[in-house]
């Protein structure tokens, strides 16, 4: 049986989005090296956050991403805002009623913050 371990991210400065994702999550960060950070949730389940530099950077868009849910999706993102994303576009879904917002992380990473029950 297979189960989810980590979630890795390529990028420039692994510190950097390493801190992000830690702070957006409320997870522990570990710098391993330059070439390699962790976010981990503190109580130490998983799936753990993977950061590892690589040369090239972001092209297009990004096939996977994260989804996070949130009890007040405007607070959330302008503190995630604060943190170093950017904002994009906001949809909803009335027939399921749920409305996200797509935002970037520092290095451009897309993730969306939706809240069900609004629309």
């Amino acid at each position: 049986m297979l189960k989810l371990g980590n979630i890795t991210f390529d990028c420039a400065d692994p510190a950097r989005v390493a801190e992000f994702w830690g702070a957006a999550l409320g997870y522990k960060v570990e710098k391993h090296s330059e070439d390699f950070a962790v976010a981990s949730n503190p109580d130490g389940s998983r799936p753990y956050y993977l950061f590892i530099r690589v040369p090239e950077g972001r092209t297009v868009k990004n096939r996977v991403h994260v989804d996070l849910a949130a009890d007040n999706r405007e607070a959330e993102i302008e503190r995630l805002i604060g943190l170093g994303a950017t904002r994009g576009e906001t949809h909803t879904m009335a027939e399921y009623g749920i409305t996200w917002t797509v935002l970037q992380d520092p290095e451009g990473n897309e993730l969306c913050v939706g809240q069900e029950g609004e629309h």
